[in-house]
């Protein structure tokens, strides 16, 4: 009879691994291998909306890099230079998107001034990398994204980083690991992955316990070789002494708008929070842009960014805190 009793136990232990394992996986190849969107399909959406202009783009100073990042491949990045300026920005686009989504930013930015450096996160567009980790090896590309541009511009230049969703949680990681930027823009960045995954299992799918988030990110661990417990940008803003714009729409239910509002709090120092009435995620900018700009415009204004007498008018004050 106890022998029977142990067969069954063992059987149920061996079942129950093999589940947990099968369903590590799976989570963890959800996360690791999220599906993109069609690269087609972005660049249509974006001249169709005319926030991607083919003219423009045929015409602005401009010169392709392929940039070796620390982690084992290359990254793929386009420096646009309209403007003889030794004056840049960074700008880092949302998981499952890809540069064509930062041109728009681009434009804002030649606007005020300034020649920017688009570029692909890992595993997106035309960089390598076979893996998405929300952050964590991407604060590294952007490194290596910002290390060529100073190699590029030289002693003079000055420069900021403008990140969207994963781009923004990407910018506040780095800027926490060396904050060497004149100011960061963090528009619809999330706070903690865990926390964001775990908000996104509760709100799409039947999953509403913390155990296949922990399942997954055991693996990953295992396979990827980091854990997303360390992807907490509201940790990282704590070290953060150059000026931040943190940047949210208030209807956003996928990254929710608290996450800027903390963050926010917790950054000491130089900061701005700007929140917009319209807009989904990632949507503040193409619902708002006029009011995007001018309070983009009013923080480098006043964070001395602008020379003086340079800065546009009609700017519409973000809520600041020097």
């Amino acid at each position: 009879m106890r022998k029977r009793i142990f067969q069954v136990s063992a059987a149920i232990s061996s079942t129950c691994t093999i589940l947990a394992t099968v369903a590590g996986i799976l989570a963890s190849n959800r996360l690791m291998y999220v599906k993109k969107k069609d690269e087609e399909l972005i660049l249509e959406r974006e001249t169709s909306a005319k926030r991607y202009d083919e003219v423009w783009y045929a015409n602005v100073k401009k010169e392709e890099r392929q940039i070796e990042s620390e982690n084992g491949y290359n990254v793929h990045a386009i420096f646009l230079e309209p403007h003889d300026t030794d004056k840049y920005v960074v700008i880092c686009h949302g998981v499952t998107e890809t540069k064509v989504n930062s041109f728009k930013y681009a434009r804002m930015f030649e606007e005020l001034g300034f020649n920017s450096v688009v570029y692909d996160h890992r595993r997106h567009g035309g960089s390598g990398g076979k893996t998405t980790s929300f952050g964590h090896y991407e604060k590294f590309d952007l490194k290596a994204v910002v290390d060529m541009l100073k190699e590029h511009a030289g002693p003079d230049l000055v420069f900021g980083i403008h990140g969207e969703s994963m781009g923004a949680a990407t910018t506040l990681l780095y800027a926490g690991m060396r904050d060497d930027a004149a100011f960061y823009i963090s528009d619809c960045g999330y706070s903690d992955i865990s926390e964001q995954i775990l908000h996104v299992m509760q709100t799409t799918t039947p999953l509403k316990t913390p155990i296949t988030l922990k399942l997954a990110a055991f693996f990953m661990k295992l396979r990827d070789g980091y854990h997303i417990s360390t992807v907490t940008p509201r940790e990282a803003v704590k070290q953060i002494e150059k000026p931040v714009l943190f940047i949210h729409s208030l209807p956003d239910d996928f990254v929710l708008p608290e996450m800027s509002i903390e963050m926010h709090s917790l950054k000491e120092g130089p900061k701005a929070l700007k929140l917009f009435e319209k807009g989904g995620h990632a949507q503040s900018f193409n619902e708002n842009p006029l009011e995007y700009k001018e309070a983009v415009s009013t923080f480098l204004m006043e964070q001395g960014i602008f020379p003086a007498g340079q800065a546009p008018e009609n700017a519409v004050p973000a809520t600041s805190d020097c």
